[in-house]
């Protein structure tokens, strides 16, 4: 078995204004992953997050799609490394 990844994820299109951050910290905390979610201020919304790998492909993959109404252009993905601090929770 392998053990948890991390990665970091950077979200354009329609996603602020649309509840993107709120859906993809639901989406993670329901995968069980930890990281964090923030609208950044160019309007892009930025994530990262950490757990199995099966985890972490389901919420990259939730994240080119998003909620009903974001119209997600672009998703880059950055691998990062595993980070084992207790402060590295996703918060709604």
């Amino acid at each position: 078995m392998t053990g948890p990844v991390r990665v970091r994820l950077q979200i354009q299109g329609t996603v602020q204004g649309v509840w993107y951050r709120k859906h993809a910290a639901e989406e993670a905390i329901r995968l069980g992953l930890t990281g964090w979610v923030r609208n950044l201020p160019d309007g892009r919304v930025e994530a990262a997050a950490q757990g199995p790998q099966e985890a972490v492909d389901r919420f990259v993959a939730w994240c080119r799609q998003g909620p009903p109404l974001a119209r997600v252009t672009a998703v880059e993905v950055h691998a990062e490394p595993v980070q084992h601090t207790a402060d590295f929770v996703i918060r709604r």
